[in-house]
């Protein structure tokens, strides 16, 4: 036998090594939250939203933590002509008082709760509807999409705080609800047209298709294969709404037709402090940067969110 033909069988009778399996980390895939989950980790500005953020929840949920005093305990002996104390850190002369003497440190303090949940609640509820409306017209089409795009159409149309001033004065007490129900009326437009772009997209998917040619349930369809897909465009535009709203409700209880004494709000306090804004200008400006610290932080999450959950961002 030549020497090439006894190299040859001497190849083939010698073992073939083995191949190496594949780890656990590199055959498992990850999902789109999770690579999300894991740039949000590595993110300032996420980090430092996602801070601001907790402290403002915490000090809303649990307001006796930060102070002892009561926001709508009024002494006249403690006017707005004495200033603020700036070395009592945490106690109630610390950002001094309004022209009732109440102490404006409780009040900022007490004032996140009521600003915060209206801020919470009304984007729940747009989001619900807005993505319920939105899914209804871009999964269905036709005259259901016709029909809900020209109710958003009109829903949009209408300018948001000059609606929600609207609405507001038809009320003779506008308790927390009656504003949250009406910053809610008018702001979930955007949220549906994002959610019916969304859906339009991923319902042309194969994997929906394979879901419809199966015999899977319309209902089925939409919960479990088109809005976990489509659901990332809503949560983003939610997160930035929701500093919006904060600023909503500020605006209108400026104008005297959003909260209103005695409820403790940033809104209502800087609609009282512009009457002592030559005298005793902090008494307006204090809450007015805590409606911009809280505004800011819930924008950088929401642009931490959307460059997570965007891969052309990546």
């Amino acid at each position: 036998m030549p020497e090439t033909l006894k190299e040859t069988s001497a190849d083939a009778s010698a073992p073939i090594a083995a191949v190496p399996a594949p780890t656990a980390e590199v055959a498992k895939a990850r999902s789109l939250w999770t690579d999300a989950w894991y740039d949000l980790r590595r993110s300032p500005l996420f980090v430092v939203s996602a801070v601001l953020i907790i402290f403002l929840l915490v000090m809303a949920i649990f307001p006796g933590l930060f102070t002892g005093a009561d926001p709508r305990y009024a002494d006249l002996a403690h006017h707005y002509l004495q200033r603020p104390k700036w070395g009592h850190v945490f106690q109630a002369d610390w950002f001094g008082y309004d022209i009732q003497g109440r102490s404006i440190y409780a009040r900022v303090v007490y004032g996140a709760r009521a600003s915060i949940t209206v801020a919470v609640v009304v984007t729940v509820l747009v989001t619900v509807l807005g993505t319920i409306v939105g899914m209804l017209a871009g999964y269905f089409g036709g005259w259901i999409d016709t029909l809900l795009s020209r109710v958003t159409d009109i829903f949009f149309g209408v300018p948001f705080i000059l609606g929600a001033m609207v609405v507001l004065t038809s009320f003779e007490e506008r308790h927390i609800w009656v504003v949250i129900l009406a910053l809610a009326f008018l702001g979930w437009t955007q949220i549906a047209r994002v959610a019916r772009g969304s859906v339009m997209t991923i319902k042309q998917a194969d994997y929906v298709m394979a879901a419809k040619a199966l015999g899977a349930s319309t209902t089925r369809i939409l919960l479990k294969h088109i809005m976990p897909n489509a659901i990332a465009p809503v949560i983003v535009v939610a997160t930035i709404a929701l500093g919006g709203y904060i600023s909503a409700e500020a605006t209108l209880s400026f104008l005297g037709i959003g909260l209103a004494e005695p409820t403790v709000s940033w809104g209502v306090d800087i609609s009282s402090g512009q009457e002592q804004l030559r005298n005793a200008a902090y008494v307006l400006i204090i809450p007015s940067v805590m409606v911009s610290i809280t505004v800011l932080a819930f924008i950088m999450l929401g642009d931490a969110v959307r460059n997570a959950l965007d891969p052309k961002l990546r």
